[in-house]
């Protein structure tokens, strides 16, 4: 079990990595900080909804994997 869940946590964290890389680079402090004054409000749509939604399930194993090792140990 130990084994498992070591190489599950480290393909858990290259896909949240690779999830994060892939997102917008605009989003986020970079996409408040410019001097324009006009400001749209998009929703997400398409692919960068999915990578968006799959980021947070990624993230969510990856705590779960991390809590079950400390259990496992």
């Amino acid at each position: 079990m130990h084994t498992f869940l070591k190489y599950f946590q480290l393909i858990i964290s290259l896909l949240l990595i690779f999830s994060i890389l892939l997102q917008n680079k605009t989003s986020g402090f970079s996409g408040g900080a410019s001097t324009s004054t006009t400001t749209f409000q998009t929703t997400k749509r398409g692919a960068e909804k999915v990578i968006f939604n799959a980021t947070i399930v990624f993230a969510v194993l990856f705590v779960l994997s991390s809590v079950a090792f400390l259990f496992v140990s």
